[in-house]
């Protein structure tokens, strides 16, 4: 007897913007270029690692919340960036992925990527 797929429960991960590939592969090119910083692909985004742990995700086809960011891991979050992260409309608070440490940052022009890099650095320097 056979059975019947049935698809999971998971989100629907939007496809990102020609914008968003620009500004992803520059985020991508700086990261990249962080002592023990290496990605490796997963689900449409590209894995940031220090060393063995994970500290972000860069849109490459498909996005988290939106087509326009990227996400962050911090954890445990400091009182003094989670009050700067509440304070910022860009920083989806609730967290990118229910239940997990992670943060999505919402680009929405080139002006915003200064900030993000900001943000990616903080969550690197916290995953040691």
């Amino acid at each position: 007897m056979k059975r019947k797929k049935t698809k999971t429960n998971r989100p629907k991960l939007p496809h990102i913007t020609e914008e968003m590939k620009q500004w992803s592969a520059m985020l991508g090119q700086e990261l990249s270029g962080w002592s023990h910083a290496k990605s490796r692909p997963m689900f449409g985004l590209l894995a940031f690692y220090r060393k063995a742990k994970i500290f972000a995700g860069l849109p490459v086809t498909r996005g988290i919340k939106s087509p326009n960011s990227v996400i962050f891991k911090i954890n445990p979050m400091p009182s003094d960036l989670l009050r700067r992260a509440i304070q910022d409309p860009r920083i989806d608070t609730d967290s990118a992925l229910p239940g997990t440490r992670w943060y999505a940052f919402e680009l929405n022009s080139a002006d915003d990527l200064r900030d993000a890099l900001w943000w990616l650095n903080q969550a690197y320097e916290r995953a040691k």
